[in-house]
């Protein structure tokens, strides 16, 4: 039997040589496999080894497709795209926001204070900054405890800790089946094997949950989930808890965009003996301020504690000390304000310039899940918005394990101008409205 290898060999060799286009559809695998003399499963293995190599990509109900473009560097969505907009990551920074940081920063530049912002630091900071942190995190009648609260250099970083506490290499974690793609990543680093879990319209399903291989915790976004926008409703969080306990598993929950949406409490408030509640500073006041928090459940204080030191995960004592002061002097606060405003304008604008097309957001979230029409697939539709200067994220960015790609694109609404942001969507909507062919480079 021809080693299936050598097989994806010749097609990679194809599509090198522009024999195989991009974007075109490679044929069934049942009559490939006729094609070629081949048992079914090996088609099958040939087409994932196409996929495995960035060559292909598979589409739900669609079959599989050459790459429009060669995969981007692992983990994906880390830096600011080249393009002239980028609506790939979201950098929400608000226009006034530097006047009313730098008050606080004027003061850390006292020799005498600032002398003291340059001396090493522990995980669990000082008692100043942990009521700061407290006061900082609190929703929606859920306040953490001080002296639970930990600091990481920033949220990458206090999601590495939380899986290194909770899951050994070699372990298993359960993951959304659509996730923030860096935790792929940070799993791959640490050994880590991640379990993908089905999700409908509410989020996470308990019986896919209660259905995988044993695993030693879940990671999940309730809050508006990143890239879905969607927030586990009430009814879903008790049975999700109640799945969990049932399990004797830790939930580690990321709650990174929770502040948009300080309505909704954390799913903390029904688990807080087995969650750990992740958040940062980048997108409540700027990526440039890299300082994280994980508020760790009674009894994991010390292993968290300890994956941080082992990890070298801490934060600096300056940018913690002026995070404390923005928190204290109300600067955080109103920029948090502030943002929750300028989230929402940018969804009203959303919703006039894709109107008519299947979107799903939250009216109040940065981001927002855009199911592409049936003329397009989603690689072509990222290659050409990056002909019209305009970076995006592909669903298949967001998939975990070996499933197809949805055929939908992540758009992050926080970084460009409001005039900037409605102009780019605009074209968005008009490729869209148009065909592939439309679209295709002279």
């Amino acid at each position: 039997m021809e080693d299936y290898r050598l097989i994806a060999d010749q097609l990679a060799a194809d599509i090198r040589a522009g024999r195989l286009r991009p974007g075109e559809r490679l044929p069934p695998q049942r009559p490939f496999a006729r094609s070629r003399n081949i048992a079914n499963s090996t088609a099958a293995r040939v087409y994932g080894e196409l996929i495995r190599r960035g060559l292909a990509v598979g589409e739900v109900g669609r079959g599989t497709f050459v790459r429009a473009a060669p995969p981007g560097p692992q983990p994906m969505l880390m830096e600011p795209a080249d393009a002239r907009v980028d609506l790939e990551v979201n950098f929400p920074v608000l226009p006034e926001q530097a006047e009313l940081l730098a008050p606080a920063m004027a003061r850390l530049g006292r020799p005498d204070v600032l002398a003291a912002s340059l001396q090493p630091l522990a995980g669990a900071g000082s008692p100043a900054a942990r009521e700061a942190a407290s006061s900082l995190l609190a929703r929606a009648g859920w306040t953490p405890e001080p002296e639970r609260i930990l600091f990481t250099g920033n949220g990458r970083q206090a999601i590495a800790a939380a899986l290194a506490a909770c899951v050994p290499a070699g372990e298993r974690l359960g993951v959304e089946e659509f996730t923030y793609p860096v935790v792929k990543g940070i799993a791959a680093h640490l050994g880590i094997t991640l379990v993908p879990l089905a999700m409908d319209e509410h989020g996470l399903l308990p019986e896919a949950l209660a259905d995988a291989p044993p695993l030693r915790a879940v990671y999940l976004q309730p809050t508006l989930h990143n890239p879905l926008g969607m927030t586990i409703p009430q009814h879903r969080r008790a049975q999700l808890v109640e799945t969990v306990r049932a399990l004797d598993l830790y939930v580690i929950e990321d709650a990174i965009y929770g502040f948009l949406r300080d309505d909704v409490p954390p799913l903390a408030t029904l688990a807080p003996e087995r969650t750990i509640v992740l958040d940062s500073m980048s997108k409540r006041l700027a990526p440039g301020l890299t300082l994280g928090y994980a508020v760790a459940p009674p009894g994991l204080e010390q292993r968290l504690a300890s994956a941080l030191r082992s990890g070298a995960w801490a934060t600096s004592r300056f940018a913690l000390d002026a995070a404390t002061r923005w928190t204290t002097d109300g600067t955080a606060g109103t920029i948090g304000r502030a943002k929750r405003a300028d989230a929402a304008r940018r969804q009203r604008i959303r919703a006039e310039s894709l109107a008519g097309f299947t979107v799903r957001a939250d009216p109040g979230g940065y981001h927002c899940w855009w199911e592409l029409p049936d003329h397009w697939r989603a690689e072509t539709f990222v290659a050409a918005a990056a002909r019209l200067g305009i970076a995006i994220a592909p669903g298949a960015a967001f998939t975990v394990g070996t499933g197809r790609a949805p055929n939908a694109v992540r758009l992050a609404l926080g970084t460009p101008s409001h005039r900037t942001l409605t102009d780019a969507l605009d074209l968005l909507a008009g490729l869209a409205r148009g065909t592939p062919e439309d679209a295709a480079p002279e």
